[in-house]
């Protein structure tokens, strides 16, 4: 696979135009967030391997010991070669619900941000939310403390930490809203 820059990762907007995407739908009117053109613009949606995106920063879905793993996270460090690890070793793991950044070595983007989603447990929903709202939060918040102008996220705990993708998007959409809207949103572009 080459090697995708952030301008040719399409755009919410476009993915509606070309009808590749539809709007969601939701259960109470309520729930559902006011679309906002500006966001749409700016925020992007692909599938495929993070690894081969050359933006400012990537997001890992990364474990405490921030050591590598398996899925995202092992396929970052083989990426980002021995170097990752090493710089990783230095940093003490990291609480679930955050994140840290380091280096991206070998890899097409500037920074990686190893963010530790929770491992999903249905008895305790309300926790669950909130800490995977604090990878997105605290990412975000690393990315524009390291000047980075754009930012691609994995699909955080919804791997082997089995978070539901139906339940982790809007907490997901949430946090990212929230961010955007705030005092720092407008320093990130995509």
């Amino acid at each position: 696979m080459t090697i995708i820059p952030v301008s040719e990762i399409p755009t919410v907007s476009l993915l509606y135009r070309l009808k590749k995407l539809t709007p969601a739908t939701f259960d109470s009117p309520a729930v559902a967030p006011k679309p906002s053109q500006s966001f749409n613009d700016r925020i992007g949606l692909i599938r495929g391997d993070i690894t081969k995106l050359k933006v400012d920063a990537i997001v890992n879905a990364a474990n405490n010991s921030l050591l590598g793993g398996g899925g995202v996270d092992g396929a970052i460090h083989r990426a980002a070669g021995s170097k990752l690890l090493k710089e990783c070793r230095k940093l003490d793991g990291c609480d679930t619900g955050s994140a840290k950044i380091t280096g991206a070595y070998e890899l097409p983007c500037k920074n990686v941000i190893h963010a530790v989603g929770p491992v999903y447990n249905s008895e305790f929903k309300g926790e669950s939310e909130e800490d995977l709202a604090g990878c997105y939060t605290t990412s975000l918040e690393l990315a524009v403390k390291n000047n980075c102008k754009s930012i691609a996220f994995s699909a955080l705990s919804t791997g082997v930490y089995g978070y539901p993708s139906h339940d982790a998007a809007p907490v997901a959409i949430k946090a990212v809203k929230e961010f955007l809207e705030g005092e720092d949103g407008d320093k990130l572009e995509k």
